[in-house]
């Protein structure tokens, strides 16, 4: 649904038209780094940028084609000897999968990944990108496909440039890097040097060109599977939707900041999932939302979803009237203003930075952008995330054993109340009482054992576990429980237990059984303390009578 306000119109036009100036060359030099063809990238930037708008969660973001889903479905293109209907029902398929993280709601979820990941992702594809349109810079075509085959094409262009080529590329990345900051508002960087590079280059004929492009409007590409190729279409898929996604939510937040707004996750993925359905069945590349031509739609007065949407129309009309004049746009030009895309990709204001925070942060991130730029790009996310996750894990479980204390021993009696000082005065010795902070997990699962068997050596009798401060804990933590339980007995030790949740007590009693006998469990502190001392008392009593002390009935 459009929330349409006509006092909005007049900034969403400007917006729109803006973006869609923005768009056109960065479409066309994305198309045709796809191996698709530049048609190709300006039908996903209209395609997935209209319904992406449409029926997406965020106002103000236009979609288009991106550094990072370009790299992933130039991939495909070449393993699929650009078979169209193959590749192309990877974009589909990509789309629907898109719709069912929406649907399913796991767009929440697919924000979680750090920054030093997002980081090292980022800037390996600025890499690669770089990369990729180097040779075609100076008049050269990669004999292979991917990084190693283009970084493998570099030295032999460098020995032979094409000179006319050379020529038009410099001055491309010259106008895309110094366009000053007064013209920028009237005309863009990247249009300004697709349209000054292809001028000259008119005149200074003998670089290559982008060749005949398609007019009019698409046509439908049937989609289809074969038992050869089936793995990697969908894997394919699964790759260009998680990108996809991320990209698009990380736009989200960009948006969100400018605007003072709030994006609908899961419906933005729903959105951008029908716009990569529809691009996919009409010979569209795979497009997420476009962070530069987001933010430059907001701050020519873009707010609604009628911006987004008008940028993908004035893009099919520039399709229907203008595209015999794209046949003379050389190769060179479109490189240079990939290359500058590339840079602006690459996080050099974290990379500046990196070396004053955490070293692991920095090894994360080069580790992610080495795996991104040389191995494979769902990959090194995927490493990313289990790593940083790992770290975490380790992280909270060193803090939740430095929870872990003595309180009678440790010289922590302050943190007893009066009453609890004063029963534990003359026999703190024989009774450690460990007290934690916070949920116990499977990271400090491992070291629990161990930590409690090292702080009650010598002459306890009675060992109390606090989970007072404790609101939750896992399968693993409650294991460990039963270890120091099971090494209590061994020990002639008493294991009390007080002050638990439903859900720790059911937990305990039903994975102990026997273990620890019911009577052992107490609602609070006091009470475990008061058993605990009546016991140390008389070593004749009964230890399970608890006199005024209240056992957990369970």
């Amino acid at each position: 649904m459009i929330d349409f306000k006509t006092k909005d119109l007049k900034g969403d036009l400007f917006g729109g038209l803006t973006a869609g100036v923005v768009a056109l060359p960065l479409a066309l030099a994305f198309g045709e780094a796809s191996g698709a063809g530049p048609i190709a990238g300006l039908y996903g930037a209209i395609f997935v940028g209209f319904f992406a708008s449409l029926f997406g969660g965020t106002g103000s973001q236009v979609t288009g084609p991106t550094g990072p889903m370009v790299v992933v479905f130039a991939g495909v293109y070449a393993a699929l000897d650009g078979n169209p209907s193959l590749v192309f029902t990877t974009v589909v398929l990509a789309g629907a999968i898109q719709v069912l993280f929406g649907v399913f709601r796991l767009g929440q979820y697919i924000r979680l990944v750090p920054y030093p990941v997002i980081s090292g992702f980022m800037s390996g594809i600025g890499c690669i990108i770089i990369a990729l349109q180097a040779s075609l810079l100076l008049g050269h075509e990669p004999e292979e496909s991917g990084t190693i085959g283009a970084l493998m094409e570099i030295p032999r262009a460098v020995a032979d440039p094409n000179l006319v080529a050379l020529i038009l590329g410099a001055l491309t990345l010259l106008i895309a890097f110094k366009w000053p900051a007064r013209l920028a508002k009237i005309v863009p960087p990247p249009l300004a040097a697709l349209v000054i590079g292809t001028l000259v280059s008119l005149f200074l004929t003998g670089a290559p060109t982008l060749g005949e492009i398609p007019t009019g409007l698409p046509s439908f590409i049937m989609p289809r599977l074969d038992q050869g190729t089936i793995l990697i279409v969908f894997q394919a898929a699964i790759t260009l939707a998680l990108l996809g996604s991320i990209d698009s939510l990380l736009t989200s937040l960009v948006a969100d900041n400018m605007t003072r707004t709030r994006h609908n996750s899961n419906r933005e993925l729903i959105g951008q999932g029908i716009g990569n359905v529809v691009a996919g069945l009409f010979g569209g590349i795979a497009s997420a939302g476009a962070t530069m031509r987001t933010m430059i739609n907001i701050r020519t007065g873009g707010t609604t979803k009628i911006s987004g949407m008008f940028h993908s129309l004035f893009l099919l009309a520039i399709v229907i009237v203008l595209a015999p004049l794209a046949e003379k746009i050389p190769h060179t030009v479109l490189a240079g203003i990939l290359i500058k895309t590339g840079w602006d990709i690459i996080d050099r204001a974290y990379i500046l930075k990196a070396h004053r925070g955490p070293r692991w942060d920095l090894a994360l991130m080069l580790l992610v952008l080495t795996m991104t730029v040389f191995v494979d790009l769902i990959q090194a996310v995927g490493a990313g995330v289990v790593l940083a996750s790992l770290a975490f894990v380790k992280q909270i479980a060193d803090e939740q054993l430095k929870s872990l204390r003595d309180i009678a021993n440790e010289g922590l009696s302050t943190n007893f109340s009066e009453e609890e000082a004063k029963l534990m005065a003359n026999t703190h010795t024989r009774i450690n009482v460990f007290g934690f902070a916070g949920p116990l997990s499977f990271g400090a699962a491992a070291d629990f054992g161990s930590k409690i068997r090292e702080k009650s050596q010598g002459p306890s009798q009675i060992i109390i576990l606090d989970f007072s401060q404790v609101p939750s804990l896992d399968l693993s933590a409650a294991r460990a429980v039963e270890t120091v339980a099971v090494d209590g007995k061994i020990s002639n030790k008493l294991v009390y237990i007080s002050g638990m949740t439903d859900q720790i007590r059911n937990m305990l009693t039903d994975l102990m059984g026997e273990i620890v006998p019911r009577e052992q469990y107490f609602n609070s502190r006091r009470d475990a303390i008061t058993a605990a001392v009546r016991f140390v008392e008389n070593t004749e009593a009964d230890p399970l009578d608890e006199g005024n002390a209240k056992p957990l009935s369970v």
